[in-house]
Order: structure tokens, then C-alpha cells, then sequence
């Protein structure tokens, strides 16, 4: 057991030592190709079994919406259909809120600066009128 495992730690080391030394420098080339191409036949083979598998799942759904259907017309029963507006909705999260252009923004502060100036104007016509030695008249 001992010499199995000395054995091992050697090989290992001298296996190193013979491919820094002796090596070809064709094989470097060669190996960096098919090291590149099986790479590619790897990619491949994942994506083809990928795809199978989106295929297979989407027939499995088509079945079984199949038998949903029949079960809904052996029993007259309706299909639900969601209502999303009929359901109360949450508070948004103030932090997940859209953010504003700097177009909204500016035409924000301009609606405010108007409300402003109508609100100011408004009130000085009222002192305005209500100094008015003719207000009785109206």
C-alpha cells in the first residue's frame, strides 16, 4: 500500500517534469485547437439538450392543458380567468417607485411656481376688493 501510494506521488511528479522538458512545441498548437473545438462540441451539446428539454416541457404543458380542457367540458365548468384589477392593490413601495424625467421634474416646478403666482394674485385682488370703496355695490 505504501509503494502504491509513493508510486503514485512520483509518477505524478516525473509525468510533470517529462512534458516541461521534453515537450514539442507542434503539440502545444494541436492541443490548444482541440482543446477549442471540443469546447465548442461541448457548448453545442449543451444547448441542443437545452432546447430538447424547453421542447419536452412544452408539450408536457400542451398534454396537460389538453386534459384540463376536457375535464372543464365534461363538467360545463368555466375557465378562470385572472382579474387583475378586481384585486385591492398594495401600496407601492416608495423606494420602487418610478423615477422622474428631467423633463417631469422641470414641468413639476413650473405647475408649482404657477400655483404660486395664482395664489398670490388671487389673494392681493381680494384685499384689493375688499379695500374697494365700491364693494357694496357688487
Amino acid at each position: 500500500m505504501a509503494a502504491f501510494i509513493a508510486k503514485q506521488m512520483v509518477g505524478n511528479q516525473l509525468s510533470a517534469v517529462k512534458g516541461a522538458v521534453g515537450g514539442d512545441g507542434g503539440d502545444d498548437g494541436d492541443d490548444k485547437e482541440k482543446a477549442e473545438e471540443e469546447e465548442r462540441e461541448r457548448l453545442e451539446a449543451i444547448r441542443e439538450a437545452e432546447e430538447r428539454r424547453k421542447e419536452k416541457h412544452r408539450k408536457m404543458e400542451e398534454e396537460r392543458e389538453k386534459m384540463r380542457q376536457d375535464i372543464r367540458d365534461k363538467y360545463n365548468i368555466k375557465k378562470k380567468e385572472e382579474i387583475v384589477e378586481a384585486m385591492p392593490q398594495e401600496e407601492p413601495n416608495p423606494l420602487m417607485r418610478k423615477k422622474k424625467t428631467p423633463e417631469e421634474l422641470a414641468a413639476e416646478a413650473e405647475q408649482e411656481e404657477l400655483d404660486d403666482f395664482t395664489t398670490k394674485l388671487k389673494k392681493r385682488l381680494s384685499d384689493a376688493f375688499k379695500n374697494c370703496p365700491l364693494r357694496n355695490l357688487f
